[in-house]
């Protein structure tokens, strides 16, 4: 059932109109609707019924009309009686007035709240419901007077939503102006709608005739907003109202105290597409700023002209521009530059020299690069604010949206992007974070779903990149998808070397944000690399530079100059890897020279557990070889078939790293073994690092043999000189640790191994520090024992980052120790258990074993 009182009373069921009666059931049907859902009072529908003079037995005449009303609608529960009252047992949007009402106060809100597009939708269907004169068939004057009003109430609202759209309609006003000559609203409206019509002279004489007339009929003035709207017309100012938002706004509180302290009068936003450079214009902009998105024109002055409402004329756009704007203190914001740059540029060095008060705010993927130009980069989201304007979309379409480790995992793979993140949390309506997060490999596919009302480049992942890749000439094209071939940024040599092209062509995919230069690297986002990078690849190339640089870093890294090759190397590290991971599928022997170039920084940096999983790869792909690289290989690889390669090699050594996958698979030599060609072959070598590395081995086995410590020491004294005259910390540090075990002085090793944590520490070498902090603990036990309890501790953590079972071991034998020196058995019998299990294949775990059933030993004797 639905009652129309918009117009002449009406009833309507699923079958039709419904003949409701005469006068007084069609006024009793109307009351009721009125208040629908409400209980009217029994004196109230009499009085609005009979007026003053009721019948004697109005109650029972009331009821008689309410019989009459039931059987017309045809269903008597439709009018409850109540014994105060009568309620009409509808939902509000079943009576035409209260539909009106509610999407009446509805688009208003709208209105408020800058929605212009939303008001007017609103505004229009709410006026739509109107069939003529409120309650047009019965003497109900005062509820049709309150209802009129109302409907005059959302008619300016209306003409206000088109007049802020540039779309209002002149004779429609006009016609209202004619029934309301002194509303000084729709006058003003009026003049508004006559100026964006071009037609500013009739604007004007609209403004003369309202105030005419207000001082003959009033003796009054026109308003101060009528004046205000006179003034803007006579200045040429009809700008469009800035665009609505209809989503909150996240983060970017850093950019906006940023571009709040800017002093300069042109100041640029830039950065990728997607990364929210007009949403941020916006939010920093006052409301009488004027708008210009040039993302759709091809003349920007043309597009400032109607930005501003300005016709053009016989002056040249950029005069005509200069008078609007000349006297103005006002901020223009010149949107999506990047294609008409010059352009824009030229229109902005012309306004600013131009017109003394303005200032303009540009959002561009590349700068103006005119004088006095200061820019403000748009970067990626910080991870906190990227998550939480990930949960603010999603809650938009699944209000029961709750974040998870996944939604953290999309946000940092999408790299803080604003709509690549805006777009995949559109998806949560469908799907979960973690299928999300598994379909991200293919962004571009997924990500497809956007506002449709949203300009084409911002509705799908793709047509955002595409934009800025379209506006790329044919070397910019070749160099941005040959840079994308670098999973972890590369330096300006690399570029040169591998992509060759010019510095210039770099730059200008810098200017045009497409890549990032910090720190003397270059960049791309994620995103925009798998764009990228679908179009050109230069894999071998890539592999083939970072097998050069590799065998130039190698030696570097075992002398003075180690710390700055290993930071450099530490940098090209993912590039590295992705070397290896392609060479491996396409030319295995450049990849097992890659995997023995890289092998010391590797074991130095602590990664062998990393590219284990690469190096056993290779390692099927490769057949059965007696040389270094392929033992190199098999210590990563499959360490337990190394030994017979090993014995095999008779030098001399090119790879160092040999000796280290020796010592480190094999543990110390057996005196009695038959000597090796690879032994004497290391022992007659004249380079200086293997020497200090066969002192460093003599001073350990020396000791562990014939327990001569005066002689070990000096043999370490000496390996140590060497190291240090080298530079070479990784050596230096590892004699310290040798003469810390063998100084009777307890200060004295605590010191040493101080000094061999710094010089790790330069390093950055993972598993060497959490070794050395383990034994760092156990000097500590007789010092300072509630010191030596934190670096177990710590030891225990960076094993465990580090993947050393061995060490982990270690510590937790450490803190039993001290539990048991704390009278606390049962936990040091819990932490030796646990030792226990961490235990495995290989020399070192069996040393680390001896020591964890010492003390084990050593506690069960102290409880027997």
């Amino acid at each position: 059932m639905h009652i129309g009182i918009l117009g002449p009373v009406e009833a309507h069921s699923p079958d039709g109109k419904i003949a409701v009666g005469g006068p007084r059931p069609r006024t009793l049907l109307a009351m009721l609707a009125l208040r629908v859902g409400e209980i009217v009072l029994l004196d109230r529908l009499i009085d609005e019924l009979y007026g003053s003079e009721p019948p004697s037995d109005a109650a029972n005449a009331l009821q008689g009309q309410v019989s009459r009303l039931r059987r017309a609608l045809g269903d008597a529960s439709l009018i409850e009686f109540h014994p105060a009252g009568y309620r009409l047992a509808l939902a509000p949007d079943h009576v035409d007035a209260q539909r009106f009402a509610s999407l009446a106060a509805e688009g208003q809100r709208a209105l408020e709240h800058g929605d212009s597009q939303g008001a007017e939708s609103l505004l229009s269907e709410a006026l739509q419901l109107w069939r003529g004169p409120a309650l047009a068939d019965i003497d109900a004057a005062d509820h049709a007077t309150r209802l009129e009003q109302q409907r005059s109430a959302a008619t300016s609202a209306l003409i206000a939503a088109r007049i802020r759209l540039g779309k209002a309609d002149v004779q429609e006003i006009a016609d209202l102006v004619q029934q309301h000559p002194l509303d000084e609203r729709l006058r003003g409206y009026l003049m508004q709608a006559l100026n964006q019509h071009g037609r500013q002279a009739e604007a004007l004489q609209a403004f003369e005739d309202a105030r005419a007339l207000l001082a003959d009929e009033l003796g009054t003035d026109p308003s101060p907003e009528l004046r205000a709207i006179h003034l803007q017309i006579l200045r040429g100012q009809n700008h469009r109202e800035l665009p609505a938002q209809l989503t909150s706004f996240v983060g970017r509180q850093d950019e906006l105290r940023r571009l709040e302290s800017m002093t300069s009068r042109l100041i640029t936003l830039t950065g990728p597409g997607g990364a929210g450079k007009t949403r941020l214009a916006l939010q920093s902009a006052g409301p009488d700023a004027i708008f210009v998105d040039l993302a759709p024109v091809k003349d920007v002055s043309a597009a400032t002209l109607q930005a501003l409402g300005l016709k053009e004329t016989v002056l040249a756009p950029e005069d005509r521009l200069t008078l609007a704007l000349r006297e103005r203190d006002t901020l223009l914001i010149l949107d999506n530059c990047e294609h008409v740059i010059v352009q824009a540029a030229q229109l902005a060095q012309h306004l600013l020299s131009t017109c003394p008060s303005l200032r303009i705010l540009a959002t561009s993927r590349e700068a103006l690069g005119i004088t006095g130009e200061m820019l403000c980069p748009v970067p990626p989201l910080k991870p906190e604010q990227s998550v939480a304007l990930f949960v603010d979309r999603a809650r938009l379409v699944n209000p029961a949206f709750v974040q998870d480790q996944h939604t953290v995992d999309i946000c940092r793979e999408l790299d803080g992007l604003p709509l690549a993140i805006e777009l995949a949390a559109a998806r949560t309506r469908t799907l979960t974070t973690e299928e999300i997060s598994a379909r991200l490999g293919d962004r571009f596919r997924l990500l497809i779903k956007g506002n449709r009302a949203a300009a084409p480049r911002h509705q799908t992942l793709r047509a955002v990149v595409e934009w800025s890749w379209d506006l790329l000439d044919s070397d910019e094209r070749d160099l941005a998808a040959s840079i994308a071939t670098f999973s972890g940024g590369a330096t300006l040599e690399a570029v040169e070397q591998v992509c060759r092209h010019d510095l210039e062509v770099l730059e200008a995919l810098v200017d045009k944000s497409l890549v990032d230069a910090t720190d003397g690297r270059y960049r791309m986002l994620a995103t925009i690399r798998e764009f990228c990078s679908q179009h050109k690849r230069v894999d071998a190339e890539h592999a083939r530079y970072f097998l050069d640089l590799a065998r130039r870093a190698d030696p570097e890294l075992r002398g003075r100059d180690q710390v700055r090759w290993f930071a450099r190397l530490t940098a090209e590290h993912a590039n590295c890897l992705q070397a290896v991971e392609w060479a491996t599928d396409h030319d295995p022997q450049l990849a097992l020279q890659l995997v023995a170039e890289l092998s010391w920084y590797w074991y130095v940096k602590g990664s062998r557990t990393e590219v284990q999983g690469l190096a056993q790869k290779l390692h099927t792909q490769l057949p059965e070889q007696s040389t270094e690289e392929y033992a190199i290989l098999l210590a990563l690889a499959a360490p337990e078939r190394v030994q017979n390669v090993l014995q095999g090699l008779s030098g001399p050594i090119k790879q160092p790293f040999v000796l280290i996958a020796w010592a480190m698979l094999s543990g110390p030599p057996d005196p009695g073994a038959p000597r090796t060609e690879l032994q004497d072959e290391v022992e007659r070598s004249d380079d200086p690092w293997i020497q200090g590395l066969i002192g460093f081995s003599n001073s350990y086995t020396g000791f562990v043999e014939n327990g001569d410590r005066a002689t070990a020491i000096a043999c370490a004294r000496k390996a140590l000189e060497q190291f240090q005259d080298l530079g070479e910390r990784w050596g230096a540090a590892q004699v310290m640790d040798v003469l810390a075990n063998l100084t009777d002085d307890p200060r004295e090793a605590l010191a040493l191994t101080d000094d061999a944590l710094r010089a790790m520490g330069e390093l950055g070498a993972k598993e060497e520090l959490a070794e050395l902090r383990g034994r760092r603990a156990d000097r500590l036990l007789d010092i300072d024992v509630d010191e030596a309890e934190r670096d177990y501790l710590r030891a225990l953590e960076m094993a465990t980052q580090a993947g050393l079972a061995a060490t982990r071991a270690l510590a937790n034998a450490g803190l039993a120790k001290i539990a048991q020196r704390r009278g606390d058995l049962a936990k040091a019998e819990q932490l030796l258990g646990e030792a226990q299990l961490e235990l495995g294949f290989g020399w070192m775990h069996n040393a680390a074993k001896r020591q964890v059933e010492a003390a084990l030993e050593e506690l069960r004797s102290s409880t027997s």
